[in-house]
């Protein structure tokens, strides 16, 4: 009897410790990357969350699921390939030439009119690589915009999730 009453105490702890945890402030957006008519493979784009002063944080979204090509997308990989962090539940299959994407992809709302910026990478196949292909700073007007790109991307537009 004071074995169970000891158990039952623990665990009625252990949760309540476990429902204490910070709660996480964050928004999801909707994100749609509309490519250029190119021709050639598909796109590999990493989207990453860059600090301040432009160095990155956190991958957001892969799209490309083929690790082989990682590389292709220089920048990033010279962050992601040190650390190698599990990025399965955020990759996806490559986007082609006036094709368009839709991914969902969450952001902190205490990294929002801060100098935060995203980054858009895209690379192809035997083709170029854009480093900054779409890069913005995190605003509350910017995660509502439609952005133009430099390369591969034609445009993006986000929209917080409901």
């Amino acid at each position: 009897m004071k074995n169970t009453k000891a158990l039952v105490l623990i665990l009625t702890l252990t949760l309540g410790l476990v429902s204490f945890r910070p709660f996480k402030d964050a928004t999801k957006y909707k994100c749609m990357i509309q490519m250029t008519n190119y021709t050639g493979e598909g796109a590999y784009i990493v989207i990453s969350l860059l600090n301040p002063e432009g160095e990155y944080l956190e991958t957001l979204n892969v799209i490309g699921d083929d690790d082989e090509w990682y590389n292709t997308v220089e920048s990033w990989w010279d962050f992601y390939g040190k650390k190698r962090n599990n990025i399965d539940a955020i990759t996806g299959a490559t986007v082609s030439g006036g094709e368009r994407t839709v991914n969902v992809i969450e952001i902190d709302n205490d990294k929002l009119d801060k100098g935060y910026k995203l980054r858009f990478e895209s690379a192809v196949e035997d083709q170029e690589y854009y480093e900054s292909d779409v890069e913005l700073e995190l605003t509350s007007a910017n995660v509502r915009s439609k952005v133009e790109g430099k390369g591969f991307i034609r445009y993006i537009r986000m929209m917080p999730q409901k």
